[in-house]
């Protein structure tokens, strides 16, 4: 993970920023001269840095640029305050350039995953808004309503990303409801209607983003989950490579999600669950601490922000509807750039089509039929409209390259270790296709993990659930608990802190018997086994298999192979959906909310009661 680029002088509060502007003699008119000339230069340096792609291990030069010219900035405008305010600046001005400070640690983040560079901006655009550099200057015929709204935008999506939902979230839509409602008459109706839309946006993710989704953190928690050192491994003689979870590529399109600018709610979950959740004094203290408002500076911020004793967050990079040519660039540039010991995890979520012939008849022929296509002896004519193979739908905007994604586009690829989740009705295309090219060309085992085909009406899930909740799926492997509430028709209302608590504790437990079966099966492929020695991918694996228990036996979709998720390679039959393992660990879950009557238990299935505090005894997670 890359270092934080040229550290920033927190802001000060406002009262110590203006008393350090009177001091420093004679010299206004050239300090002032001086700041209109370098913010011309920021604007330029910040316009540059706006245009770069957002993937690539290597850090551009212009991000160091421009932190250096609005370090020089925000330094100027503390120190002579009172100066430059007589020459004309405003206090809208003193507001964008802290804004754009925040949106250059945003950036960062989105390019290095550090949630260090993450609470920087939120300390920067909360300042802003607890100072209302945007308010006071409303009046100012230079300032747009839109500048405010972008501004009130961005700081919203730092604020999810963080889990500021108790104060900082709701106060945030707030600000943003009122001031369009205020700004309708100044405002463009073209604008109007797109911020319109906005707020539409806003209160349907806020909506699928439930309290009861946020009853405990995505991330990987020490407070709810075991430290990686005590996780139980596989023996000393099984022979390991020590692989781990560097990079991922997550992309998601349904026609009419649930999103919020360009972050859709099950690329939202999926973010959060592959990073560490921090639990330095800045997180402790819920994000902007008393000293900040006392008139105390933060000359120590990076070492609150930063957690020294976690990993690093894998490299993320986030798609919306990109063209196919753009999804595959990003990849390759991602995997010729994977370390040594590197595994990379694609996720994709998108409907499926499954063109004219439906389901392929023979996978091997579909496969070496994709790899003639690119055979330049290969005199035969192609017809480029006839796609008859299952494929994902991107959602790329027409006119900007070619939408759907097939299965075959990823073979190149699996030189390297990858690790994919599909989210799909046509997800099964991925697991034939990709088994198959190891017939064809030496190349790793890709680990798989795929979601049902079909939906189930009757399930707690409904069919257009991906409007209105998010996928069943991905909820599983993020939030699976309050996914297994949502299948058997519980929305988590009526869910007390201490309820869920306890559940947490029992799934949790369940979890951990799966772990210790998995990883003394003798019949583990050498690819789980490198899934197991990362806790990040770990997590997903058991979840996943949660999941697949819960589907196996839940009444409305068993024994139907299309309502089921399914991996490759094979998982042992120890940890198989209907073994007595996997019955009685979910009977362990499903008892305690009541459910019991929803599934088809073996009738042999029994389990001990266990009691929560002994239950903490045997499982130090919980």
């Amino acid at each position: 993970m890359a270092s934080s680029p040229h550290q920033v002088v927190a802001p000060q509060p406002q009262s110590q920023a203006q008393a350090g502007g009177g001091g420093g003699g004679g010299g206004g008119g050239g300090t002032a001269e001086q700041f209109w000339s370098l913010l011309d230069k920021a604007d330029r340096r910040f316009a540059r840095v706006r245009d770069l792609p957002l993937f690539g291990r290597r850090e551009p030069d212009e991000y160091g640029k421009a932190f250096r010219i609005y370090t020089q900035l925000w330094r100027m405008q503390q120190e002579h305050r009172h100066r430059l305010l007589d020459a004309g600046l405003r206090r809208w001005q003193v507001g964008e350039i802290a804004a754009r400070i925040a949106h250059l640690y945003y950036s960062q983040y989105q390019r290095t995953s550090d949630t260090a560079l993450l609470s920087e901006a939120f300390v920067f655009y909360h300042a802003v808004l607890d100072r209302g550099y945007f308010l006071a200057d409303a009046a100012d015929h230079l300032f747009a309503p839109t500048k405010h709204l972008r501004f009130l935008a961005r700081f919203l999506l730092v604020a999810l990303l963080l889990a500021r939902r108790a104060d900082t979230v709701p106060r945030l839509t707030t600000h943003i409801r009122t001031l369009l409602d205020d700004s309708k008459k100044t405002l463009q109706e073209a604008d109007y209607k797109e911020w319109k839309h906005v707020v539409q946006e806003i209160a349907r993710f806020l909506r699928a983003d439930s309290p009861f989704i946020n009853m405990r953190p995505l991330r990987y928690s020490y407070a709810f989950d075991p430290p990686p050192d005590t996780l139980p491994t596989v023996p000393p003689t099984v022979k390991k490579r020590g692989l781990v979870l560097s990079d991922a590529m997550l992309c998601s399109y349904y026609q009419n999600e649930i999103k919020f600018t360009d972050l859709t709610i099950d690329v939202f979950r999926m973010l959060q669950c592959l990073e560490w959740e921090p639990c330095g004094s800045f997180a402790l203290t819920n994000g902007y601490s008393t000293r900040d408002e006392s008139g105390q500076n933060h000359p120590n911020l990076l070492k609150d922000l930063r957690d020294a004793a976690l990993p690093p967050n894998p490299l993320k990079t986030i798609l919306y509807r990109p063209s196919v040519t753009h999804f595959l660039t990003v990849l390759a540039t991602k995997c010729e750039e994977l370390p040594s010991n590197g595994m990379m995890l694609i996720y994709l979520s998108a409907a499926g089509e499954v063109g004219s012939s439906g389901f392929c008849p023979d996978t091997n022929e579909m496969v070496v039929n994709s790899l003639n296509k690119f055979d330049i002896s290969n005199t035969s004519t192609i017809n480029v409209n006839e796609d008859n193979g299952p494929r994902l739908w991107l959602g790329c905007r027409e006119g900007e390259g070619s939408n759907c994604i097939y299965p075959c586009d990823l073979i190149p690829f699996t030189r390297r270790p990858l690790f994919l989740v599909i989210d799909s009705n046509a997800s099964y295309s991925f697991k034939a296709a990709l088994q198959s090219i190891h017939g064809f060309e030496k190349g790793e085992t890709t680990a798989m993990l795929l979601s049902p085909s079909c939906r189930s009406s009757s399930a707690g899930f409904s069919g257009d659930s991906v409007r209105q909740i998010g996928s069943q799926f991905t909820m599983f492997l993020t939030a699976p608990l309050q996914a297994f509430c949502h299948l058997i028709g519980n929305n988590g209302v009526d869910i007390d802190r201490d309820t869920y608590n306890k559940a947490e504790e029992l799934l949790s437990l369940s979890l951990n018997e799966w772990a210790t079966t998995l990883v003394a099966s003798s019949s583990l492929h050498p690819v789980w086994v490198e899934v197991l020695g990362d806790p990040l991918l770990r997590r997903l694996l058991l979840r996943f298999i949660f999941c697949r228990a819960a589907h196996s036996i839940f009444k409305p979709t068993y024994h139907k192979v299309d309502f089921l998720p399914t991996c490759t390679p094979p998982l042992p039959e120890s940890v198989d959906a209907e073994s007595m393992l996997s019955q009685c660990c979910l009977l362990r879950v499903a008892s305690f909310f009541g459910a019991t009557n929803q599934f088809s238990f073996s009738e042999v299935t029994t389990w001990p009661e266990v009691d929560v505090e002994e239950a903490a005894v045997v499982n130090p997670s919980i």
